[in-house]
């Protein structure tokens, strides 16, 4: 046994640091294992480090001494580990949910980036043609009965459309900040349909497309708001009619699968790309020209927020909604949980 402190000093380095070294290369070699391993490792390095000093120092001699020595050491390292264990654990779930949290609050940052970009984009069109309208009137330029007429009219058509564009972004607001509120209820799903199906004739109709439904002769009774359930229903079916083109054929059908009823809204437009495919339902995402109908004028019909709107509102009824393309056109399925009656 060493008598003087360098001695004493160098007997334990010599000792203890292979430990450590070994530990090292150990620690290094399970890194991509399991966070037990590792949390494990890292405390019995210092430990057996410890234990291994003692032992050289003592010349190797297991004396009574000694033994209490690595009783004390064996407990030590009998709690610490499990601790250690626990609390690598929680502090990795907690690294974890706080990367979730920052990658969410990235992604929101992002949309409404995004969605500022855009309604400064598309809100300026409508109030650009109302405003030179405006102003035709205005300064005289148009005198003719029948276009003052043409152009209140239009002035009209542009203002409902912009007013229909602050709702959705008054609709889509509420339901990223969480605020959205529904009044559940048992609900017939096939009456919600046929209730949107009559909606939405008129506009198939000038668009000479062909609207019906296939629906089950039994109830469908899911809980649910119907005036949100029906403006899901409705966003859907607008999107085919206006994806379209004439001749073609929107297709509403209803059944129940399992635990959940399911709605299905088929067209046969030209499909999604199937880069798009992941981005659909989105916020003021359109995708590639072929989803991008045009009007008339050459402004892109709707808001660009239906899809965004019906995918928030099925979350907020505990549902799913998916898109897929079929060999021609495409189909969108909203699920939502059956009533515990049915």
């Amino acid at each position: 046994m060493p008598e003087d402190t360098f001695a004493l000093v160098g007997y334990t380095l010599a000792c203890s640091v292979p430990v450590v070294v070994i530990g090292a290369v150990l620690l290094r070699a399970t890194s991509n294992r399991s966070l037990t391993t590792s949390m494990a490792l890292l405390v019995l390095i210092p430990t057996l480090a410890t234990l291994a000093g003692i032992i050289g120092v003592s010349g190797l001699m297991f004396t009574d001494e000694l033994q209490r020595t690595a009783i004390v050491l064996a407990v030590v390292a009998a709690v610490t580990v499990p601790a250690a264990v626990l609390l690598g654990r929680e502090q990795a779930r907690k690294m974890v949910w706080e990367k979730q949290i920052r990658e969410q609050e990235r992604a929101a940052e992002r949309s409404r980036r995004e969605l500022v970009a855009w309604v400064s984009h598309d809100l300026r069109t409508p109030l650009a043609g109302i405003r030179a309208m405006a102003e035709a009137l205005a300064d005289g330029i148009v005198t003719d009965t029948s276009d003052v007429a043409r152009y209140a009219e239009q002035i009209g058509v542009e203002t409902d459309r912009v007013a229909r564009m602050v709702d959705d972004l008054f609709e889509m607001s509420k339901i990223n900040a969480g605020a959205l509120r529904l009044e559940l209820e048992p609900v017939d799903l096939r009456e919600l349909i046929d209730e949107v199906l009559a909606a939405n004739r008129a506009t198939a109709e000038r668009a000479e497309v062909a609207l019906d439904a296939e629906q089950p002769d039994t109830p469908i009774m899911v809980t649910a708001s119907d005036q949100a359930l029906g403006r899901v229903l409705t966003n859907l079916v607008s999107n085919a009619i206006a994806h379209t083109p004439p001749g073609g054929r929107v297709a509403i059908s209803s059944g129940i699968a399992d635990d959940h009823a399911w709605a299905r809204v088929e067209d046969t437009g030209p499909g999604i790309a199937e880069q798009d495919l992941p981005r659909i339902f989105e916020v003021a995402y359109r995708g590639t020209a072929a989803r991008s109908p045009v009007a008339a004028s050459g402004v892109p019909t709707g808001s660009g927020m239906g899809l965004a709107i019906a995918a928030g509102l099925v979350q907020a009824h505990n549902g799913d909604i998916v898109a897929e393309n079929l060999d021609r056109g495409c189909r969108f399925e909203v699920r939502i949980p059956l009533t515990r009656a049915s």
